[in-house]
C-alpha cells in the first residue's frame, strides 16, 4: 500500500443490527492489516460515561504529588510515573489487571481518596469493563476473519489486562534562544500487548507512523475508541496484521487526558501462529514464544525491533 492520511483510517460504528457481522468482521481485518489501527463508535458505551470518565482523570492528576507518589507496584509500567526527563509532559498510572479484578479499582480509589470516592470508583470500573469488552469483540472478529474462532475461549482464558490513565501537559513556549523545548508527551512505540482500547479527551496529539517513514497526525473522531494491534497480534497472526507504531506530540494551550485497556497473555502463555496462517505465500515468520519472557526481553532492552530480534523463524 502507499502512503495513507488520517482520514483514510476507518471509522467503524458497531451497530451490527445495520451493518452485519461478517460485513463489520471484513472491515476490521482490512484496517488491522492496512493500518495496524482503527476507529470505532461503541455506542454500548454511554455518552456519559465517556465524559465522567474524563472528569474523572482530571480529578486524579490534580492530587498533590505525594500522594500520585504513593501507587508503587512491583511490575513493570504499573507504578504512577511522573516528572522524567525523557518525556517531561507525560505522567501515568498503570493499573494490572484492574478491569478483571473487582477490588482492585478500590484499592486504587482509597489509596488515592482515604476517605473514599466511590463515584470515581465506578466511573473507572464501569469505564474498564466496557473497554474490556470493546477489546475481546473486536478479538473475536480478527480470529473469526482468519477462520480460526475455535480458539477465541482459549486466548480469552489466557489474556489479562493492563490499564494506564493518562495526561500530558501543555508545552511550554517557544524560547527566544537556542535552549530546545521538547513536545513530545509519549515516545515512539508499539504496543507489546495483543489489542489496545484507547479513550481520549477532545485534545488531539496521536501519530501514528506510515509504512513509507512519515509520521501521520490522526484526528480521532469525538466520541470514538482507537483500537491498535500490538505485537503479540502481529506475531501471532504471523505478520499479516501490523502492529501500529504511534506517539504523541503536544501542541495548543490544553492538557490532553486519555486511558487505555491493554490485553495481553499471561506470563507463562506460548504464542504459536496457527497452522491455518502459515502456507507457501505466508512462510513463518515468528517462532513459538513465552509472552513472559518476551516482555522481561523488552524490559531489559527497550529495543525498537524486540519482536524481531526475539521471536523470528
Amino acid at each position: 500500500m502507499g502512503e495513507f492520511h488520517e482520514d483514510e483510517i476507518p471509522c467503524l460504528n458497531f451497530d451490527l443490527e445495520e451493518e452485519g457481522w461478517k460485513g463489520m468482521v471484513s472491515k476490521v481485518r482490512d484496517a488491522c492489516e492496512t493500518y495496524g489501527c482503527l476507529f470505532v463508535m461503541y455506542d454500548i458505551t454511554p455518552k456519559d460515561l465517556h465524559e465522567e470518565m474524563l472528569v474523572a482523570l482530571k480529578n486524579l492528576f490534580d492530587l498533590p504529588e505525594e500522594t500520585k507518589q504513593k501507587h508503587i507496584s512491583s511490575k513493570p509500567y504499573s507504578s504512577y510515573q511522573g516528572k522524567c526527563p525523557i518525556v517531561p509532559l507525560s505522567e501515568s498510572f498503570g493499573l494490572y489487571d484492574a478491569a478483571q479484578l473487582p477490588d482492585a479499582t478500590q484499592a486504587f480509589t482509597n489509596l488515592m481518596w482515604p476517605q473514599g470516592n466511590p463515584v470515581l470508583c465506578e466511573t473507572l470500573r464501569s469505564m474498564r469493563l466496557k473497554m474490556l469488552e470493546l477489546n475481546f469483540l473486536i478479538l473475536k472478529m480478527i480470529l473469526e476473519s482468519f477462520g480460526v474462532e475455535k480458539q477465541y475461549d482459549t486466548l480469552v482464558e489466557n489474556m489479562t489486562s493492563h490499564s494506564r490513565l493518562m495526561k500530558y501537559r501543555v508545552p511550554p513556549p517557544t524560547p527566544s534562544n537556542n535552549e530546545t523545548v521538547t513536545d513530545i508527551g509519549l515516545l515512539p512505540h508499539t504496543d507489546k500487548s495483543s489489542l489496545s482500547i484507547l479513550l481520549q479527551n477532545e485534545v488531539q496529539g496521536l501519530q501514528v507512523l506510515s509504512k513509507q517513514g512519515t509520521w501521520i497526525q490522526v484526528k480521532v473522531p469525538e466520541g470514538c475508541f482507537v483500537a491498535i494491534v500490538g505485537d503479540v497480534l502481529k506475531a501471532w497472526s504471523n505478520g499479516r496484521l501490523q502492529a501500529a507504531r504511534h506517539r504523541v506530540v503536544m501542541s495548543g494551550e490544553k492538557e490532553r487526558y486519555s486511558c487505555g485497556l491493554f490485553t495481553l497473555p499471561k506470563e507463562e502463555t506460548v504464542i504459536e501462529v496457527p497452522n491455518e496462517l502459515v502456507d507457501k505465500d505466508h512462510p513463518l515468520l515468528y517462532k513459538p514464544f513465552n509472552y513472559g519472557e518476551y516482555f522481561s526481553y523488552f524490559v531489559s532492552n527497550t529495543r525498537d525491533d524486540a519482536l524481531e530480534i526475539f521471536a523470528s523463524a
